[in-house]
């Protein structure tokens, strides 16, 4: 499993990128939101990343948030929902707008994302409705739950960068702090932290 790319954006559309990584080159699948966050090409970035496995092929999916990277799983546990149509919805809607439109039963709001008929929207409300209300009890809430997601994401990615678990923890948590534990992504926390872990 490749859990992220951390490397050089080589090229972008709204569709695809091309992650360069010590002279290896990524191609992977993206949508709309996660392409508009990313840098121009040439500059460093890290992308959480997701393997699709199929008989004729490997695809590569990447994200720009944990919070998208999660929903794009969730929705392929619906029938008749694959990555290409996960990855659509993600491009036609922000993941907490989702969030929301499915726990309020919102079926209108659902199709009007190209490619979802009414059938689609309500399967999609059915499945996941409960899901989101017992993970938000679970995790103290939507946007707390987000956070720590994206927070242990900016750790192993420090982790994997070489620093020691110690030393990324203190520096992810001054990264935090510094930024007032606003909603972050996961390349807004590590870069912030990696400033931290290298002044110390």
């Amino acid at each position: 499993m490749i859990e992220f790319l951390n490397g050089i954006l080589r090229s972008k559309d709204s569709l695809t990128a091309v992650v360069e990584v010590q002279g290896v080159g990524y191609h992977l699948s993206i949508s709309l939101p996660t392409s508009e966050s990313l840098p121009e090409a040439g500059e460093p970035v890290l992308l959480l990343t997701h393997l699709h496995v199929r008989e004729d092929a490997m695809l590569l999916f990447g994200f720009h948030t944990a919070a998208e990277r999660q929903l794009f799983r969730q929705l392929q546990t619906i029938s008749g929902i694959g990555a290409r149509m996960a990855l659509n919805i993600l491009s036609g809607i922000a993941p907490e707008e989702l969030r929301n439109r499915v726990s309020g039963g919102d079926i209108a709001a659902l199709t009007r994302i190209p490619g979802i008929g009414k059938k689609t929207a309500e399967r999609i409300i059915v499945e996941l409705r409960d899901t989101f209300a017992r993970q938000q009890i679970e995790g103290g809430g939507e946007a707390r739950s987000d956070q720590y997601s994206v927070r242990d994401e900016a750790l192993m990615a420090l982790i994997a960068l070489g620093y020691p678990k110690n030393t990324a923890e203190k520096a992810i948590s001054a990264a935090l702090k510094e930024k007032n534990n606003v909603d972050l992504s996961v390349a807004e926390i590590l870069k912030a932290a990696l400033r931290e872990a290298n002044s110390r």
